[in-house]
């Protein structure tokens, strides 16, 4: 049989001020978020890079037709800087989201595990974000871009980054 004890602390507390579908999330500062700078993304997006010596430049012109468009690992760690995760302004996010699938769509599909491997556990998650995010509304050629960026991203962060993203009250 049970003890009767003379507490009734349990009592005092409101349960139902801990009922997950009644929060409310209120916190400050996302007001003032603008999400990444477009212009820097796009500036490392077009950026070369620039050599010194003449007899390189000749190799180096043939081999940007091919092999180079700018500085895309630049472009990624910036478009994943500034997230606007705090903010409710939906249009910061479409375009926080378009700037993002912009850069991963100027991936070619063999640097797509380089730009994974440079982001932290955060980034990644972030990342899966924008992928799920992409997911949601897809364009012309980007689900397949998605999956792409969305199996090295698996790869390197694990399942726990699908379900971080998946129950994350915050979204980008």
């Amino acid at each position: 049989m049970s003890k009767n004890t003379v507490s009734d602390r349990f009592r005092k507390v409101d349960v139902d001020e801990y009922d997950e579908n009644k929060f409310v999330d209120e916190e400050e500062g996302g007001e003032n978020q603008l999400g990444p700078d477009e212009a820097e993304v796009d500036s490392l997006i077009r950026q070369y890079p620039s050599f010194i010596h003449q007899h390189v430049h000749n190799l180096i012109k043939s081999c940007l037709s091919r092999a180079s468009r700018g500085n895309l690992m630049g472009a990624l760690q910036a478009v994943l800087k500034n997230p606007p995760i705090n903010t409710k302004n939906q249009t910061v996010k479409d375009r926080a989201e378009g700037l993002v699938l912009k850069v991963l769509s100027s991936f070619k599909s063999t640097d797509i595990e380089k730009g994974v491997q440079s982001l932290d556990k955060n980034g990644v998650d972030l990342l899966m974000k924008y992928i799920y995010k992409g997911f949601e509304r897809p364009s012309e050629n980007s689900s397949a871009v998605l999956l792409q960026w969305h199996e090295k991203a698996l790869s390197a962060g694990g399942v726990g980054s699908i379900v971080r993203v998946l129950t994350a009250r915050k979204t980008v």
